[in-house]
């Protein structure tokens, strides 16, 4: 079974963005899981360098990740994936075994070390979208690519 950790550096978000996430996670069952996780953004002051924060961010995120855990970064600059190559990356995961942690971010993005770490990098959109929102596509998005390879109806494309 694939776990799927949906790793994120954000404060409170309002209830839509929860009630929707969650929504698509509780789909996802049988050969695939997945589940979200919030770090506190850091503390932010005047006096606060953004790489510190950033680097705090990175720091929580990654002690999230399970050891041997497959690596991917939400950035604007990776690579646009589209339903059926998430789909295929979905399969390939599934096989290899290993759980894996997509990871977005706070405001100042994701730490050197987050982007190190990361095996693959994928990009939404050239958008900047909100931070809420993007956790919604992604569970959607994964869901969608899960009811792919299960010949699912949901995903009629």
């Amino acid at each position: 079974m694939l776990r799927l950790a949906l790793i994120t550096a954000s404060n409170r978000q309002p209830s839509w963005v929860d009630e929707g996430s969650d929504e698509y996670a509780q789909r996802l069952r049988g050969r695939c899981t997945l589940e979200i996780k919030t770090v506190p953004l850091a503390k932010r002051t005047a006096s606060t360098a953004v790489e510190r924060a950033v680097a705090d961010e990175g720091e929580r995120m990654l002690a999230q990740v399970p050891s041997g855990a497959h690596v991917v970064a939400l950035v604007e600059n990776g690579k646009a994936w589209s339903t059926k190559d998430l789909a295929a990356k979905l399969e390939s995961w599934m096989q290899r075994g290993a759980p894996v942690c997509l990871l977005v971010g706070g405001p100042d993005g994701l730490s050197p070390v987050c982007l190190a770490k990361a095996q693959d990098r994928w990009s939404l959109s050239t958008l900047t979208l909100p931070h809420g929102l993007v956790r919604v596509i992604v569970a959607e998005a994964l869901y969608r690519a899960w009811s792919l390879l299960e010949n699912h109806p949901y995903h009629r494309a």
